[in-house]
């Protein structure tokens, strides 16, 4: 059985990190901007950078886009986006499951219905390019089962749109809700809730590395750099 083990027990998961570990274990970007870009008419690029992360050699996502930083955009607006595309049914599945992930968590949150939560930092291009890109790099490999690894999330404060926050945020411990969590005391945000809601979708299981004989290893970097540890989420594609 073709499995994927996502490794985020130890500096969490964004989306930058799934799309970047994605494409160091054989998908193409290149297909995945030009799919974007038939949905997302913002102007943008879409590459990568070889970086080193406390000595383990990884992949970072490079976005340039002309957006204002803090633009924010309706569910229903993304929904319909994505509806609206030419992208596969299984494409446009994942990719709508995880926004309404979030669209869920957020509405609860702010006492809202999920048509008319609006999304801040999730509705960005840049976002936007992580969670449908990931949709597309997870279909692509056509993989059978995810397992996944218990998930740090980090402790201390942020600042977001709304003020100042607790870690894990609120929406990303909203979406982990029934998910095992790895203690950690890295002071900071380990998992956000696009990463969060992307593991909430494609993950079957939550265990240890199971038997497999591994045959892909990608390693993708987050942009903030720990003393403590190298901030990677490992993806490991193999046999089970």
């Amino acid at each position: 059985m073709k499995t994927l083990f996502i490794d985020c027990g130890i500096s969490g998961i964004a989306g930058d990190m799934s799309l970047a570990a994605f494409s160091e274990i054989g998908v193409d970007l290149s297909i995945i901007e030009n799919k974007l870009k038939s949905i997302i008419k913002e102007e943008f690029s879409l590459s990568t950078k070889k970086v080193v992360k406390k000595g383990i050699a990884s992949t970072q996502l490079i976005i340039k886009t002309e957006e204002e930083k803090h633009s924010h955009r309706h569910y229903s607006h993304i929904k319909k986006l994505i509806e609206d595309s030419g992208l596969d049914e299984a494409e446009k599945n994942i990719a709508l499951k995880i926004f309404e992930t979030i669209a869920i968590a957020e509405s609860k949150i702010h006492n809202s219905t999920i048509e008319k939560v609006h999304f801040h930092e999730v509705g960005g291009v840049d976002s936007m390019i992580d969670i449908i890109g990931t949709a597309i790099a997870f279909h692509a490999l056509k993989i059978e089962k995810v397992i996944c690894s218990p998930v740090a999330t980090g402790n201390g404060y942020i600042t977001i749109a709304h003020g100042l926050y607790p870690v894990p945020a609120p929406a990303t411990l909203e979406i982990l809700k029934d998910i095992p969590l790895q203690k950690t005391e890295v002071k900071g945000e380990l998992t956000t809730p696009t990463g969060a809601a992307i593991i909430r979708t494609i993950v079957n299981e939550f265990s240890d590395i199971p038997s497999m004989v591994v045959q892909k290893i990608g390693y993708g970097a987050g942009t903030k750099d720990f003393p403590s540890h190298p901030n990677v989420t490992r993806f490991i594609l193999g046999e089970v």
